[in-house]
């Protein structure tokens, strides 16, 4: 069950929606602690909602499980879809309670509809974008642009441009994570034919992407700190470098035939999202 939840998911979902309220405490806004634990349980049941669906509706000829009955299957699915639909309905009735208590403001209105409509494109027919090689780029906007987003949203009413100059770069560093798993699961997309983002475009593609993706968004980073905010706020988030080269290094490695070693892979790509987003974290709320 914890594979089918995606934990590490939920991490970074986690630690990002901390950056979002973070950021928020740079800016000056007091904390409000009851409209952080209800974004906090918004933002957590979405994910699980999203990771969920995905395998409720995943091709019969695909096992959920290990070793697993028929009658087990269609039992875990109709569960899961229970789980799903409960949690949704959950953080509708949350937004309705920040709405009455005037904690909802329209652009956080906006980011927790837009969350919503990126969870079922995502993961249920008849979109279901996971499986047609957009599932990467929605689960990385998620979570590393939408989850901040409602995390700043719920502190500061305002929306604040520094979002984006943060997102951006935190967005690419996800996709490059997500693209980095699906050289670990490519051999079980190949025999189930699930439409990942390296099958759509091809290892010959992929490789570069992946690469470019890093280095894009330390770059990005780099061109925020020289022409909008202060080196002395992001230089932080540098400090991941190492772990992107050994990521890229990683990936030429098994790219050139090499044997590939795919604990490792996960957990540098893991590392490079989640101290990023852990140092910008810590900087902005000790700010």
């Amino acid at each position: 069950m914890p594979s089918l939840l995606k934990l590490p998911q939920l991490f970074l979902a986690t630690l990002t929606y901390l950056l979002g309220v973070s950021i928020a405490d740079y800016f000056g806004h007091s904390l409000r602690a009851d409209s952080f634990w209800l974004g906090l349980i918004i933002v957590v049941l979405s994910q699980i909602s999203m990771n969920l669906l995905a395998e409720v509706f995943r091709p019969h000829n695909e096992p959920l499980i290990e070793n697993e009955t028929p009658q087990q299957k269609e039992t875990l699915r109709n569960n899961m879809l229970y789980a799903s639909i409960a949690f949704i309905a959950t953080t509708a009735v949350i937004a309705i309670l920040l709405f009455n208590t005037n904690r909802l403001s329209p652009s956080t209105f906006y980011f927790l509809l837009l969350s919503i409509i990126i969870l079922l494109a995502y993961s249920s027919h008849p979109f279901r974008l996971l499986n047609r090689g957009f599932g990467e780029f929605l689960l990385a906007v998620q979570i590393a642009y939408i989850y901040p987003s409602i995390g700043f949203l719920l502190q500061a009413d305002q929306y604040q441009s520094m979002l984006i100059y943060i997102s951006i770069p935190l967005t690419l560093i996800a996709l490059a994570y997500f693209l980095a798993l699906n050289f670990v699961t490519f051999s079980a997309d190949q025999k189930y034919q699930r439409g990942t983002l390296l099958r759509r475009i091809t290892w010959e593609a992929a490789v570069p992407l992946h690469h470019n993706l890093l280095i894009s968004a330390y770059l990005f980073l780099l061109a925020v700190c020289i022409f909008v905010l202060s080196f002395d706020l992001l230089w932080q988030a540098f400090l991941t470098i190492p772990f992107a080269i050994l990521q890229i290094m990683l990936i030429r490695h098994i790219s050139l035939g090499g044997k590939p070693n795919w604990t490792l892979l996960k957990a540098t790509s893991l590392a490079v999202f989640g101290l990023t987003t852990y140092f910008l974290t810590i900087t902005f709320w000790l700010r």
